[in-house]
C-alpha cells in the first residue's frame, strides 16, 4: 500500500534544505505522497530510505514506454478509477494488426493506411499509434519478412511482435533494435524464452494468460526471470469479459496496491463486424485498456475512436485550451476583419471554421481566458474591457492594420462601449451572436 506523506517525512533527512523544490521536507513528503513529486529530486536521502521510499512512491501502474522520438506512446502510471477524481494520465494507443500470411503489398497497404491516418481535432494531432504483427502463418521467416517490411514502410512507428516461438521472436525484433517493441505472446509454456529474447532486445514483454489467476502467477515469474516492463492480457475477449477483467485489474492495483497486476492492459478489439469492433474498442478506451488492438484502418472508426479517446484523456478539471495569439486565417491585408474571442478550444475552432468556410481572409484575435467559453469568461471577469484593451495594444496588431476596427462577439456587446474608451482611435464593432453567423455578416462587409 502507498504510504502517507507522515510516514515518508520520518524517512527524509529533514534538513529543509529546499534542493528539491519544496519550502520543508514535509512539504515534499507531501508532495512524494500525491505522486506529484520523484525521490530523486532530493540529493540527501539515504540509501535504505532510497530502497523503502523508491517502491512504496512508484505509480502503482508502472510506466512504459513503445517506440521513440516524436511517434512514441506512454502507457501507465494511471493513479484513479474515475477521471473527476483527477484525471487519467495516458492516452491508450491504438495498434492495427497485420498478418504474416498477408502478401507484402497488403502488408504494405494497411502500413499506409496507418501512416495516414493522423487527424487534427482541436489542436491535437491523433493517429493510429503502432503495429501489431501477427505471426499467423507460425513461420518465423515470415514474421521476420514482415518485421522488416514495418521497418522499411513505416519508420518510428512503434511495433508490438506477436508470436509464440521465441525463436520467431528474436529474429523480428533484430530488425527493431532500439525502438522500444513489445513482444506478446509470453504464456506458462515458452515465459523463459520469450523473457530473453524481451531482454536481449530491450523490448517490453507481453503477458498472454488465460484468466486472472494465471494472469498475475506468469508477472511474478517473467520478474524473477529479470522482466521490469511488462503488458498484461488476461484473455478476455468478450466485451463482458473485458469490461470486468480490466476493472478487477485497476481496482487490485489501485486499492490494493497488488503489484502483479500492476502493468498497462492490452485488449483485442478483433470483429468481423467493424461496427461492433468499434465498440468494443470504445469500451476498452473508456475501462482501462492501454493498447486497444483493431483490425483495420477506417476513417469513420478513427473518428469515433479519437475522439472518444480524446475526451477520456482529457483533464475534466482544466478547460481545453489555443494559445493567446493573433491568428491569420487565409491571407488577411490591411482592410481585412479583425475578430477577437477568448481561447476556449471549441469556440476557436467553430469560429475559426466558420470565418475558413466562408473564404473572407480575416485575424482572428484569441484571448486567453484560461479555457472559458466567451460568456463563461465575461461572467468570470476574464473577458472584460481593460483586459481586451491591453491584449490588442501589446500585440502591436494596428501597425497592419489601415483601419483600427475590432469585432467582438455578439453576446459582450455590453462590452463595446467600455473597449472604446479603453483603446482611443479604435472602432468597436459588435458581431454575430452566434459563430454560424459570421459568414453572412463578413460577406455583407466585403
Amino acid at each position: 500500500m502507498a504510504l502517507t506523506g507522515v510516514e515518508i517525512f520520518k524517512m527524509l533527512p529533514k534538513t529543509n534544505c529546499k534542493k528539491c523544490g519544496q519550502p520543508t521536507c514535509l512539504a515534499f513528503a507531501m508532495k512524494l505522497a500525491q505522486r506529484q513529486a520523484s525521490l530523486d529530486q532530493c540529493p540527501d536521502v539515504s540509501e535504505e530510505a532510497k530502497q523503502k521510499l523508491g517502491e512504496a512512491s512508484a505509480p502503482p501502474i508502472r510506466p512504459i514506454k513503445l517506440g521513440t522520438g516524436d511517434k512514441a506512446v506512454k502507457m501507465g502510471e494511471e493513479t484513479v478509477l474515475f477521471r473527476h477524481e483527477k484525471k487519467f494520465v495516458n492516452p491508450c494507443a491504438f495498434a492495427v494488426k497485420i498478418e504474416d500470411t498477408l502478401t507484402e503489398a497488403d502488408a504494405a497497404k494497411k502500413m499506409e493506411e496507418v501512416l495516414a491516418s493522423e487527424i487534427d481535432r482541436v489542436g491535437q494531432k491523433l493517429r493510429v499509434d503502432a503495429l501489431f504483427l501477427s505471426n499467423d502463418s507460425g513461420d518465423a521467416a515470415k514474421l521476420e519478412a514482415l518485421a522488416k517490411l514495418a521497418a522499411q514502410k513505416a519508420p518510428g512507428v512503434p511495433v508490438i511482435i506477436s508470436t509464440k516461438n521465441p525463436d520467431a521472436a528474436g529474429a523480428a525484433l533484430g530488425h527493431l533494435s532500439g525502438q522500444n517493441a513489445v513482444l506478446y505472446g509470453a504464456d506458462a509454456g515458452n515465459l523463459a524464452g520469450m523473457a530473453e529474447k524481451a531482454k536481449a532486445a530491450k523490448a517490453t514483454l507481453g503477458i498472454a494468460a488465460k484468466n486472472l489467476d494465471e494472469l498475475s502467477d506468469l508477472t511474478e515469474k517473467a520478474k524473477g526471470l529479470g522482466i521490469e516492463d511488462m503488458v498484461i492480457d488476461s484473455g478476455a475477449r468478450k466485451a463482458g469479459e473485458i469490461l470486468r477483467d480490466n476493472t478487477y485489474i485497476r481496482r487490485a492495483a489501485l486499492k490494493k496496491g497488488f503489484k502483479p497486476v500492476g502493468y498497462p492492459v492490452i485488449n483485442f478489439a478483433l470483429r468481423e463486424d467493424e461496427m461492433l469492433e468499434t465498440l468494443v474498442a470504445g469500451l476498452a478506451v473508456e475501462k482501462y485498456g492501454s493498447i486497444v488492438v483493431l483490425g483495420s484502418v477506417r476513417k469513420w472508426k478513427d473518428l469515433a475512436l479519437f475522439s472518444l479517446r480524446q475526451n477520456v484523456y482529457t483533464d475534466p478539471q482544466v478547460p481545453m485550451q489555443v494559445q493567446q495569439k493573433i491568428y491569420k486565417i487565409g491571407e488577411p491585408g490591411p482592410k481585412s476583419p479583425f475578430l477577437i474571442t477568448t481561447n476556449f478550444s471549441l469556440t476557436y475552432f467553430i469560429v475559426s471554421g466558420e470565418i475558413e468556410n466562408c473564404k473572407v481572409p480575416c485575424r482572428l484575435a484569441v484571448m486567453d481566458s484560461e479555457g472559458l467559453s466567451v460568456l463563461t469568461a465575461w461572467a468570470a471577469g476574464k473577458f472584460t474591457a481593460s483586459k481586451i484593451s491591453q491584449f490588442i495594444t501589446e500585440s502591436g496588431i494596428e501597425g497592419e492594420l489601415e483601419q483600427k476596427e475590432l469585432i467582438i462577439p455578439g453576446y459582450v456587446a455590453i462590452l463595446s462601449g467600455a473597449i472604446e474608451d479603453k483603446l482611443p482611435g479604435w472602432k468597436i464593432t459588435v458581431g454575430p451572436r452566434e459563430a454560424n453567423g459570421l459568414p453572412a455578416f463578413l460577406k455583407s462587409r466585403a
